[in-house]
């Protein structure tokens, strides 16, 4: 479910926003082209994922020289995203990230994560993949004359998408 405020935002909504970043829950928040989308904490699976693909991408990120991270914002201060995890050629000195070579989605609920791909096109990140941990599935995509195609082989990470998932104990 969504909620759009059309127009321009209320005193009572940015009140919402202050005090989710007072208590710290926007962690996942993002803005799409000036427009604010609040995220909720994601489920306990979530982040177990994220953490067993953190521990599978160590060796192969180490050998190309990538920098892992959990959730970091993409873009800029008026237009980011917030991927689960990304795979960067370097750490820069600010809040928000320009590129990254590698970012990873892990599906939740009524989420967005399929809804990212033309964002992470104009940044030029090189490959996505979508992590289901309901369906215990992993699909990457790679970059391509604007467009993400599937892809079996990661020519970031050298690995195959068969071999993260050996990597993987998926929850439940």
């Amino acid at each position: 479910m969504k909620t759009v405020v059309v127009g321009p935002r209320p005193p009572e909504l940015d009140d919402v926003i202050a005090r989710r970043h007072a208590l710290g829950q926007d962690r996942y928040d993002e803005v799409w082209d000036g427009d604010y989308h609040m995220a909720p904490a994601p489920h306990q699976w979530h982040g177990y994922l994220v953490s067993q693909l953190l521990d599978a991408f160590r060796e192969p990120a180490d050998r190309a020289g990538l920098v892992r991270l959990d959730a970091f914002n993409l873009g800029t201060a008026d237009d980011y995203r917030v991927p689960d995890i990304g795979l960067l050629r370097a750490l820069g000195a600010g809040s928000f990230v320009p590129a990254a070579a590698l970012v990873v989605e892990v599906v939740s609920p009524a989420d967005e994560s399929w809804d990212k791909f033309d964002f992470y096109a104009s940044r030029g990140v090189d490959e996505v993949l979508i992590a289901d941990p309901t369906m215990r599935t992993l699909a990457l995509f790679q970059l391509d004359r604007g467009g993400y195609g599937p892809v079996e082989r990661s020519a970031v990470l050298g690995v195959t998408v068969a071999e993260l998932d050996a990597a993987l104990r998926w929850p439940g």
